[in-house]
């Protein structure tokens, strides 16, 4: 079974998966399978999203026999779409905002041998307050179907009186710290590393553990080595794992590139959305995550742009361990206007200052809030790379301070303030999105990435979600028409633009995804639409280009255009 939370792993947990009930505005109880969303088929539900949706679920369960007997045990929410209000046996356990954060209780001192929980959902999704990404009720195009409720896992598990809430990973070159939140205790204890030249016991005192790793091996994409780890503290022991990366900006030639391990590295992508023909924002099992991200790799791409939503742990994992970069979205909130955000841009009017785009101060703050919690959930995986603030406008506000904000909670990581049209606020790269012209890119002095291009789109007979539809940005109804023309899209203008100062180019995108029919796979992930070994030689060509790139750094700057 896949624990719940790959990074903080102890053997007592006990899942609440499975059939609960729920009631839809007030109406009668019906069964409904958990995680999915109440408008996802694999729910069994299959509810139709309103303008604000009221959903009541309840579930009876006891625990399993010996699993709690002394200690205490704690109650998790992987996510909630938009709101949660939490009972146990009729004692209120708290209230949640936010559709895209864990949460938990401490639900000791209200258990019995049998037990009921109730869920009290709220969903907002014509209200543009909390983030929403592409959900909208009036769905089609490049918007979604939205959905609310249970979208990730719930879970119990068992803790020892003094238990290790949260830990964090900081690793800067050999140096690695370990940081813990120790409930009820001191933070005395031992720390295991199982490291390629033997074991090490680290001692670990009042929360903190440093060490050093000789020689060590660094994680990428080609070899992604994970340190584990076992972490004792007290009576409480679990099982964790870390990475050994670097990340930096540097001049190479005289041109700015994003940096891996030292050297500067080629960041082959896709947009990923992450949505599913059956469960719409959750998969049918986490297997879908690795079979998604080995795809991506057998077609030579080496990372995924996570585009405005935060997954379960369970995929941020499968990238750990299966070795791919995510390029992260922050979810946006506020008005989206066709006009101002996407229209006008398009045809080059594009506004330079934010400071006083979307200014309801409640919008404002629930967008730093799930910023901050994204952050805090995703800090120790090595994975994550790349931070993207705001997406061509939408929600976009203040990028000044949205960018101070997000360099103060990491300094680790490249930060994208503006991915798309509207520039000016400070950030560790210039990105744009190139779709109805040809990729021709102004060099300054920030590292260029391509966060967006392509959107080639090619239906695929019995392979569609709506065989009337089809949304993309230029179409073909040959395989082997569409297979050339992006084949053609990387050898004309990308693949060129490397040695230009390109460092990093954004396809769109991984998965047909509803309406959209410009994904590499068909939505229900049964086709893919190209050559594995013709895409495999262009991720080749790209990362030759990026090492052309370096060797040329002895030599005089090259005249870019």
């Amino acid at each position: 079974m896949f624990h719940p939370r790959p990074q903080l792993r102890r053997d007592s947990f006990f899942s609440l998966d499975g059939e609960w009930e729920i009631s839809v505005n007030g109406g009668d109880f019906q069964r409904i399978t958990v995680p999915y969303p109440p408008e996802a088929p694999a729910s069994g539900v299959s509810f139709k999203a309103q303008a604000q949706t009221r959903l009541t679920y309840r579930r009876d369960f006891s625990l399993p026999e010996g699993f709690w007997q002394k200690g205490r045990v704690l109650l998790h929410f992987g996510a909630v779409d938009q709101t949660a209000d939490v009972m146990l046996n009729g004692h209120r356990l708290g209230f949640h905002r936010g559709g895209y954060e864990a949460f938990s209780f401490d639900v000791t001192p209200y258990l019995g041998e049998d037990n009921l929980l109730t869920v009290e959902v709220t969903d907002y999704p014509d209200e543009a307050v909390f983030p929403y990404g592409k959900q909208r009720i009036k769905r089609g195009g490049m918007w979604y179907t939205p959905i609310s409720g249970i979208w990730q896992t719930v879970w119990m598990e068992w803790v020892p009186d003094s238990y290790i809430r949260a830990l964090r990973v900081h690793t800067a070159g050999n140096e690695v710290t370990l940081s813990l939140d120790v409930l009820g205790g001191g933070g005395e204890g031992i720390l295991t590393v199982f490291a390629p030249e033997g074991q090490l016991s680290i001692p670990v005192r009042e929360g903190k553990a440093f060490f050093r790793v000789e020689s060590p091996r660094f994680w990428s994409p080609e070899d992604p080595y994970l340190y584990e780890c076992l972490l004792t503290v007290g009576e409480d022991r679990v099982a964790t794992y870390f990475a050994i990366r670097t990340l930096e900006i540097r001049r190479v030639g005289g041109i700015p590139r994003l940096c891996l391990n030292g050297r500067p590295y080629f960041f082959h992508a896709l947009l990923d959305q992450g949505y599913f023909f059956d469960g719409i924002f959750t998969p049918q099992s986490p297997h879908q995550y690795e079979e998604d991200i080995r795809t991506a790799k057998a077609l030579g791409f080496n990372s995924l742009r996570k585009h405005i939503k935060v997954e379960p742990e369970w995929f941020y994992y499968a990238c750990d361990r299966l070795g791919m970069v995510v390029l992260q979205d922050m979810v946006n909130n506020g008005r989206y206007s066709f006009l101002r955000d996407t229209a006008l841009p398009t045809l080059g009017f594009k506004r330079r200052s934010d400071k006083r785009m979307h200014r309801n101060e409640a919008a404002r703050k629930a967008f730093f809030e799930g910023m901050e919690a994204t952050v805090r959930r995703l800090w120790n995986h090595p994975c994550v790379c790349y931070w993207t603030i705001f997406n061509e406008g939408w929600g976009q506000f203040d990028g000044e301070a949205a960018y101070r904000r997000l360099r103060e909670l990491d300094d680790t990581r490249f930060i994208d303030t503006v991915s798309g049209w509207f520039k000016g606020p400070p950030s560790d790269v210039d990105s744009e999105h190139v779709y109805f012209k040809s990729v021709k890119l102004k060099y300054g002095d920030r590292p260029m990435v391509l966060s967006e291009f392509g959107g080639y789109a090619h239906k695929v007979a019995g392979h569609v979600y709506d065989p009337d539809t089809a949304y993309g940005y230029r179409h073909f109804s040959r395989r082997e028409d569409f297979e050339d023309a992006l084949v053609r899209l990387y050898e004309e203008e990308i693949i060129p633009a490397v040695r230009q100062g390109l460092c990093a180019a954004v396809y769109t995108q991984l998965t047909d995804v509803e309406d959209e029919t410009n994904g590499l796979i068909t939505y229900d992930r049964q086709v893919v639409k190209v050559d594995a070994q013709r895409m495999r030689e262009i991720g080749r060509r790209l990362a030759s280009e990026m090492e052309s790139a370096e060797a040329a750094e002895s030599q005089p700057d090259q005249t870019r255009v």
